[in-house]
């Protein structure tokens, strides 16, 4: 309790004007609003899977809902608001819960987005002081009109609601870490912001639209009613409904799950349904909004410091005692205000990062194809229509084929490499290529295929046999599975997909277990006899190929780079580079730190290595290579308190400290950020260990010369993706999966 009691308290403060800005967008009565956020902190609370999550009404149902109030009327959408309640104890019960989150991010978020998008163009109207239409493309439309003859009282209230929203945080930084501090990052921006624009109004006395509360949620209750339409459209609406609220839950429930501290068990997704379909049960025979799991409110839980779902059960016994004691109050906050909480709440689901992840990873046109369905068809026609252009997309992705072929220089052998999924449908590609090999070359053909179907391998055989009968000859190297080798032979056992081979890249305990399956109580294999088994496996299998290279290079390393990177041990520079031996000279350090010239803590190691590098093997770039949740960054940005008592260890570490002060004065200047604290300072760490490279005088003049060139990587372990530093915007941005310059044929 003594954690859970205040952060009860600040989620409560959240709730409060969330719930009822998102009832009336939704056209729903206000108090609604307050019954769902008191049902879905009590009944979700104590029945679900995920002890820290907090439930209540969320803005991505309310599409759905002021379509459904608008086509049923308000007591029947309590009706389907119960059955799907019903619906998600069916989906719960039959343990479906992970299936939910097969659905492609891309079109949760661009559903989320377009759901922000329509509630912002909405509530723009009651901002201005008018009514929003049923549909965002009116809305839109009627817009400019609104703006010609908008009302200045709801405007101004609006705007001092929009600027309390995004001045709050940067107030509670300007007051530091004092107890003034302390207290203001205490509450929540929505509740002063509406307090404020509240009392402002109250005092000049204008008179503007105002929450209208029934004398009592008791008195006030009507059962609910059948809705009256055709059945499969009353059936759609109670499976969208249903579906919207559980993803939405289960996505907030993973998202929490991960953010989690110490001794708060794991969440239980199934649970979870059971919990949210028990609210929506509630909640619809109570006459309250459909509930589902909110990432706000849940994000606040876990900052104010709660440890258990008792925070989640006691905001909603808060909301509870002040709809039941506070009516009055509530009725003087004004439409206007609740509307501009809403607009910046909407703005902030449009949010463009999530935008810029998913371009990354190549999948915005899924995030935009649902982002403009929902806005112009509407929620369930955009989702459908999301998850239709992801479909397309994937099954692109598991039949994308890479074919390259080059002629060697001396005109003695053409090289073709085909990489990726080969079936029917990249024969012509495959074909179309191998016909530009003229007859009788000498032909290396790579097969790095995943799979390939009896089309492809007709195909190629079809093609090796033609090309042999005209004087060629074509040698065949298969990188992983044997598929060509197999339907040559006529070998038809299939690969067993359930435990593939162990690759050499793979740590020990992995491919212990899959070659040595050990016994519960089998005893515990020392360090030293793990090493020793991992040479013997170099002995059998790798040391004969590259045995003739390592005799070139016996005698004289001539290597392309020297990498500078941390000792941490999930950092393979060789991995991430796809080099080989000789082809980096390596210096490892905690913290890939380079002591800057004339350092007032001397160590010559970096140094020693770099003049090594460049005066004696003449290397010509150098390399600094950072990573995510890298200890040496984190123990700098506690201050260094947790490595004190290691002496050797914090003396090293004040190397780190111009890239701790780089990043304080990036923080001070850029305000709020999308990434980690610790991620910005990994990366900045690197921007700095380029800085310090240039303060050696004779390093810098080769620099300015153009004959030393200074490389930035970033890797994210997380990904296993390498990113590199970008020095026009300061930023780490993915590597291109092909050289602008490349000129092989494909």
């Amino acid at each position: 309790m003594r954690r859970d009691l205040p952060a009860s308290f600040v989620v409560f403060l959240v709730a409060i004007p969330l719930s009822l800005g998102i009832a009336v967008a939704s056209g729903a009565p206000v108090a609604a609003g307050l019954v769902a956020a008191i049902v879905g902190g009590i009944v979700a609370g104590l029945l679900g899977g995920s002890p820290l999550q907090v439930s209540g009404p969320a803005a991505g149902l309310t599409i759905i809902v002021a379509e459904l109030v608008a086509t049923y009327g308000w007591r029947a959408t309590c009706t389907i608001t119960f059955l799907a309640g019903l619906l998600q104890l069916l989906f719960g019960a039959s343990r479906v819960a992970r299936t939910a989150l097969a659905v492609s991010p891309a079109v949760v978020h661009g559903m989320l987005a377009g759901v922000g998008v329509v509630l912002v163009v909405a509530q723009l109207h009651v901002v201005l002081g008018g009514s929003p239409q049923r549909s965002a493309v009116r809305n839109l439309r009627d817009l400019p009109v609104q703006l010609i003859t908008s009302h200045s009282r709801p405007v101004l209230l609006g705007l001092l609601t929009i600027a309390i929203l995004l001045g709050w945080p940067r107030l509670t930084r300007l007051a530091g870490d004092g107890r003034a501090g302390a207290a203001l990052r205490w509450i929540p921006a929505p509740l002063p912001a509406v307090v404020l624009a509240t009392l402002a109004g109250w005092a000049l006395g204008w008179d503007v639209p105002r929450v209208d509360l029934p004398d009592s949620l008791v008195t006030g209750w009507a059962p609910p009613v059948l809705p009256h339409g055709p059945a499969p459209e009353i059936v759609g609406a109670v499976v969208s409904v249903a579906a919207v609220a559980a993803v939405e839950s289960l996505l907030c429930a993973v998202a929490v799950d991960r953010a989690r501290p110490a001794g708060v068990r794991q969440a239980d997704l199934d649970r979870e349904l059971l919990g949210q379909g028990a609210a929506n049960t509630v909640s619809g025979l109570l006459g309250g909004l459909p509930v589902a799991g909110v990432i706000v409110r849940s994000t606040a839980n876990l900052a104010a410091g709660a440890r258990s779902r008792m925070s989640t059960v006691l905001h909603g016994v808060w909301v509870l005692v002040l709809a039941l004691s506070c009516g009055p109050v509530i009725e003087r906050v004004p439409l206007c205000v609740l509307a501009a909480l809403l607009v910046v709440l909407g703005l902030r689901m449009i949010g463009t990062a999530r935008f810029r992840d998913l371009r990354h990873h190549r999948e915005a046109t899924v995030y935009l194809t649902t982002l403009l369905g929902v806005v112009l068809l509407g929620l369930g026609e955009g989702v459908l229509l999301g998850i239709a252009v992801a479909a397309v997309l994937a099954l692109r992705r598991l039949t994308r084929l890479s074919v390259h072929v080059r002629e060697a220089a001396d005109g003695s052998r053409w090289h073709v490499a085909v990489e990726g999924t080969l079936t029917f449908l990249g024969v012509p590609r495959l074909i179309g290529v191998l016909r530009q090999i003229p007859a009788g070359a000498a032909v290396d053909l790579d097969l790095n295929v995943d799979f390939m179907d009896h089309a492809a391998f007709d195909a190629v055989h079809a093609w090796r046999l033609s090309h042999e009968r005209q004087g060629g000859g074509v040698d065949i190297d298969e990188v992983h599975e044997a598929w060509y080798e197999r339907a040559v032979t006529g070998e038809t056992t299939p690969t067993r997909k359930s435990s593939p081979p162990a690759r050499w890249w793979a740590p020990w305990a992995n491919r212990r277990r899959r070659s040595q399956p050990q016994e519960p109580d089998a005893p515990e294999v020392s360090a030293s006899a793990l090493l020793l088994a991992g040479v013997r496996e170099y002995h059998g299998s790798t040391a004969p190929l590259v045995r003739p290279i390592m005799a070139e290079l016996a005698f004289e390393q001539k290597p392309e780079h020297l990498f500078i990177t941390c000792v941490d041990s999930r950092v393979v520079p060789n991995i991430i580079t796809a080099s080989g031996p000789g082809d980096l000279f390596i210096n490892r350090n905690v913290g890939n730190l380079v002591p800057r010239h004339g350092s007032r803590t001397p160590d010559d190691s970096v140094a020693a290595t770099v003049e090594y590098a460049i005066n004696v093997l003449g290397i010509r770039t150098i390399t600094v290579c950072g990573h995510s949740n890298c200890g040496a960054m984190a123990a700098l940005l506690a201050g260094g308190r947790e490595v004190e008592h290691l002496t050797s260890l914090t003396r090293w570490l004040r190397h780190g400290h111009h890239s701790l002060t780089r990043f304080l004065d990036a923080e001070a200047a850029a305000g709020e950020q999308d990434e980690p604290p610790l991620t910005r300072l990994c990366q900045i760490n690197v921007m700095q260990q380029l800085d310090n490279l240039l303060t050696y005088p004779w390093l810098r003049e080769r620099v300015e010369a153009g004959g030393l060139e200074l490389v930035g990587l970033y890797l994210d372990l997380e990904t296993a993706k390498v990113h590199v530093l970008d020095r026009t915007s300061g930023t780490f941005v993915p590597v291109p999966d092909e050289a602008p310059d490349e000129r092989a044929l494909t």
